[in-house]
């Protein structure tokens, strides 16, 4: 259609009944077409560059907000005839029709299928006309645009679910509707006017008042319609709307009303107190809605606020009747305290015993004042409040909901009362209730060891540089480090296929510039991991990229046994300390096996379906094992039963590197997922525990071995970063970190060197030392402090 690209699809208000109007309506007079679209385009505002996308965005609008194709609602099987409401939609058209002939504009698509129908029957026009062009070819363009509309409304799932469940297709009446509202002068090829739009407006005022329930009753009643025969039914129950629908309907044009005369009809006047009336009323209720709206959404901001209110006072509660309880603790202790320096005044006789008391409730308040002022200066502490305030409430809900799960026996002690009857007595409730107080008080000792370990030291010192004599040697990769069962020597082991023994104590009293090990024991392929024997100081076993076990004799620095049972690598091995003669091995065979290390074969073995990278005994049994694999998960197995595991850990997302007991019933698990995860063996539910108890995070670690090692609740680890990070077990965040500082063999300066990474981290015993190695062989001796 010519000028179709510069229409426009604004919407122009018509006494409050129309959101829409078209932009461009075919103009009776070509000669004043384009003076009359300017005119228009003024009235209706902005202008869009493509009118098509302009309608389909009106039409995605509709949608969008439930709007209705008046055409859907009149073919609605379920609709039945409301005068009223049949003379509010006819009212809205006719004015805004109206609108258009008043500045002598045909609007030419009075078609129900170019109205929408919104909430309470708000009538909006949306389709727009073409402005030049012969008859021919604008209802050729109709009949294109009209095609495209059907395919617009039609073509939506949700409309297309309605026409199955509708006995009228949408397409085949749009098709129809063309015919249906063509004036006898357009079929003739006369020229279409203003009387065109008011024979179309007949049309809809019969549809209004005349529903049909098929498709092909709709036809026939359409056809005849051409013919100006109405139905009996609207002839017997409305004979004044088939009357001034048959007016409008005159095959003369100049005997139909124009639209001056329709408004001023009493047809048309006759109803209008009642419809006012009735847009009163329904203005109203929109009113009504609107409020109802607000008042629900602000139902819903109360409930919410009401939900958060009451879980801050039960956290309230909560903390109060913790504080009470750690108040009575510390009441208790200087309950003691002063006991105890009653009893050393008693003792040494002092005079000015009250002096003394006194001076020590004033070195208590000191004291108080003293944790105060350090717990609010520990810039570590409030850095992580938000964390450990987390893990307080969690370990709070944790043993609360073990305590509500506990259901202690009722146990009662009878006796004879002097009536020689048998009484209850509660002589036992006061050891239930302290029983109960020292449940409620559990959290408190263990949240508090955990809380005095992680403000305990400020920072890792280096204690020591191990610097060796290969250091340019670019194969100086440290895969494992171990100490002896006394932390004397510990043992390095990695890609450059030896086995260094290094003194500690050596290395960290001598300012030596080259150190060299005590031993050295050479392997025939790249070494992947040590261990050391608890029971025999001498003995450490290693395992290759080969598959081989090796057992050596330290001392005299030779190869005792060799166990060649593993089709792949081995990632992993370790000695069992409370059976000193068990190994296990973990493979990328997919297998874990069990050795007797003085018979020197495989005792067992457990098949898996994914690569196995760790394997670590308890340190308290040797009847049972734990090994992280390539398929995410860490087994716990029970080797009296190895058929099945007796826990499985789901909740990391890479494969697991490495697992580490911290105790007999608690372990953690590393991955190159970036976490460290620490579990309890005892929460398993259906041998499947999916909730780890902690997971740490702050390291980096997506691609590499990076160590894994623990020491009286500190979990050491590595990252990619270059940086040795320390976790405690009580809080998922890191206590402390250390950077390794990679300095120019050249110009001796400190460079950033981002492919370098800690490859392996190794606690001395008990102790806060401890030796870390990254991925170009630099080995440090770390301390706590």
């Amino acid at each position: 259609m010519e000028g179709s690209s510069e229409s426009n699809s604004r919407g122009l208000n018509t006494s409050g009944v129309s959101e829409f109007l078209p932009a461009e309506r075919i103009i009776a007079d070509r000669s004043k077409s384009l003076s009359h679209i300017g005119y228009v385009r003024s009235l209706l505002g902005s202008h869009k560059e493509d009118n098509l996308r302009a309608d389909d965005d009106i039409n995605v609008r509709a949608l969008k907000c439930e709007d209705v194709s008046l055409r859907q609602w009149l073919d609605n099987p379920e609709r039945s005839v409301d005068a009223f409401e049949c003379f509010h939609v006819f009212r809205q058209i006719v004015e805004i029709v109206n609108a258009a002939h008043s500045q002598g504009i045909v609007v030419h698509n009075v078609r129900p299928s170019c109205f929408v129908m919104s909430s309470f029957n708000r009538v909006s026009f949306i389709e727009s006309a073409s402005d030049s062009g012969s008859d021919e070819e604008r209802a050729k363009d109709t009949k294109t645009t009209t095609t495209r509309k059907s395919q617009e409304i039609g073509g939506s799932r949700k409309e297309e679910y309605q026409e199955e469940k509708q006995p009228f297709p949408m397409k085949e009446i749009l098709a129809m509707e063309m015919s249906w509202y063509t004036s006898p002068e357009e079929d003739t090829g006369s020229h279409s006017g203003c009387a065109s739009d008011v024979y179309r407006l007949g049309v809809l005022l019969f549809e209004l008042f005349c529903p049909v329930s098929s498709r092909e009753e709709k036809s026939r009643t359409m056809s005849s319609l051409k013919h100006r025969v109405l139905p009996p039914q609207i002839l017997l129950k409305w004979p004044k709307e088939a009357s001034f629908c048959l007016w409008l309907l005159h095959p003369e044009p100049s005997f139909r009303p124009s639209m001056s005369e329709l408004l001023k009809s009493e047809f048309i006047n006759e109803p209008r107190e009642s419809l006012e009336e009735r847009e009163a009323a329904i203005e109203l209720r929109e009113r009504i809605e609107e409020q109802e709206l607000l008042l629900e959404f602000l139902f819903l901001i109360q409930q919410r606020k009401q939900e958060t209110a009451d879980k801050l006072r039960d956290t309230v509660s909560l903390l109060s009747s913790d504080i009470d309880q750690v108040l009575k603790r510390q009441l208790s202790l200087k309950q003691k305290g002063n006991d105890v320096l009653s009893f050393l005044v008693s003792r040494k006789r002092i005079r000015q015993g009250a002096e003394g008391v006194a001076t020590e409730e004033n070195e208590d308040n000191i004291v108080d004042d003293t944790l105060d002022s350090t717990l609010l200066e520990s810039s570590r502490l409030m850095r992580n409040f938000k964390k450990l305030e987390s893990v307080y409430f969690a370990t709070r809900y944790r043993q609360i909901k073990a305590a509500a799960s506990f259901k202690p026996l009722a146990r009662y002690s009878s006796a004879l009362s002097s009536d020689g009857k048998s009484s209850v007595s509660n002589l036992t409730q006061p050891s239930r209730d302290h029983m109960n107080d020292s449940r409620q008080g559990g959290w408190i000792d263990p949240f508090l060891e955990g809380l005095c370990k992680y403000l305990t030291f400020s920072k890792l010192r280096v204690k020591a540089d191990l610097k060796q004599g290969d250091l340019l040697n670019s194969a100086n990769l440290v895969c494992a480090i171990g100490f002896d069962r006394d932390g004397e020597l510990f043992a390095t082991a990695g890609v450059n296929k030896k086995i260094k023994i290094f003194e500690c104590e050596s290395i960290i009293k001598d300012g030596r510039d080259i150190h060299y090990p005590v031993v050295e024991l050479a392997s025939r392929s790249k070494l992947s991991g040590v261990c050391w024997n608890s029971y025999i100081k001498s003995q450490i076993a290693s395992c290759n990229f080969e598959g081989v076990v090796q057992v050596w004799d330290v001392t005299r620095g030779q190869l005792v046994t060799e166990m060649k049972e593993h089709e792949k690598r081995v990632w992993s091995i370790d000695i069992s300390t409370a059976d000193p003669t068990l190994l296990a091995s973990g493979s990328d065979d997919g297998s874990v096996k069990l050795w007797s290390i003085n018979q020197g074969v495989s005792i067992g073995t457990i098949k898996t379906k994914a690569n196995v990278c760790c394997v670590q005994f308890p340190s308290d049994s040797g009847r049972s094992l734990a090994f992280g694999s390539a398929d995410h998960r860490v087994y716990y197995y029970d080797l009296r039963n190895p058929k099945l595991p007796l826990c499985t850990m789901i909740g990391h997302t890479k494969t697991v590197s490495y697992v580490r007991f911290v105790d007999s019933s608690t372990l953690v698990s590393s991955s190159t997922d970036n976490t460290l995860k620490l579990w309890d063996l005892s929460m398993s539910v259906s041998g499947v525990n999916e909730a780890p108890v902690h997971s740490f995070m702050g390291h980096t670690n997506v691609k590499n071995f990076v160590g894994l090692s623990v020491s009286d609740g500190y979990i050491a680890t590595g990252s990619e970063t270059n940086e040795v990070y320390v976790y405690h077990k009580a809080f998922p965040m890191p206590v402390l970190s250390y950077k390794f500082k990679t300095v120019d063999p050249v110009s001796r300066l400190e460079v950033d060197d981002p492919s370098q990474f800690i490859s392996s981290v190794c606690w001395r015993g008990q102790s806060s030392t401890l030796v870390a190695a990254n991925s170009t062989g630099n080995i440090k001796i770390l301390e706590m402090v």
